[in-house]
């Protein structure tokens, strides 16, 4: 049996508490939950993460770091509308984990306790702030593209698929749909991620 080093188990609870704090958030999600899914037992989760809230803002920065990595590879290479191209393209591959999605969504719930909205404001800065760097794209065209994402992850979240309203058709983009994938709108359990970051 291979030995774990402290650093991986921290990686392997990271990794475990996403799905956690994706359907509890920071309040409803049990730490008991989280150390046993990833194979540890409460008291030495404690000794990698000093706290539940410590180990919620890790995730929050985990989950922006995600993002912010596979934006920069998509766009290696590209510049302008092409790299903005890219990098939504990316995110629809990276919202085929709903778990990733659902996690976004509560970092943005918790953030009226200073240290997350902290970490949180951090972390959507830093993917702001990639983005506009590596497009070079103009200040309108960033927000338009946050824009864009942040309707996505409601019509994703809504499960917008699921009805054929005529508002809810009218609420994705013209020529974005072929972008969003029906894993994306998936009820069913949310696939590990495969690598971090």
């Amino acid at each position: 049996m291979v030995r774990m080093t402290a650093e991986e188990r921290r990686e392997s609870v990271l990794r475990a508490a996403v799905p956690e704090f994706a359907v509890g958030g920071l309040t409803g999600t049990s730490t008991e939950d989280i150390a046993r899914r990833a194979g540890v037992s409460q008291p030495y989760l404690f000794r990698l993460f000093p706290s539940k809230k410590a180990l919620f803002i890790a995730s929050v920065q985990r989950t922006f770091e995600r993002i912010a990595t596979a934006f920069e590879e998509a766009a290696d290479g590209t510049e302008g509308p092409e790299a903005l191209a890219q990098m939504a393209n990316a995110y629809g591959e990276l919202l085929q984990d709903r778990n990733l999605l659902m996690h976004q969504m509560q970092a943005f719930a918790a953030a009226d306790d200073p240290e997350v909205g902290d970490a949180a404001r951090r972390g959507f800065g830093d993917v702001w702030n990639l983005v506009a760097r590596v497009s070079g794209a103009s200040s309108e065209e960033v927000r338009q593209f946050f824009a864009t994402g942040m309707l996505i992850n409601v019509v994703a979240a809504l499960q917008l698929d699921l009805t054929d309203a005529q508002w809810a058709l009218e609420c994705v983009p013209p020529g974005l749909m072929n972008q969003v994938r029906p894993e994306m709108f998936s009820s069913g359990p949310s696939p590990e991620p495969t690598h971090t970051t």
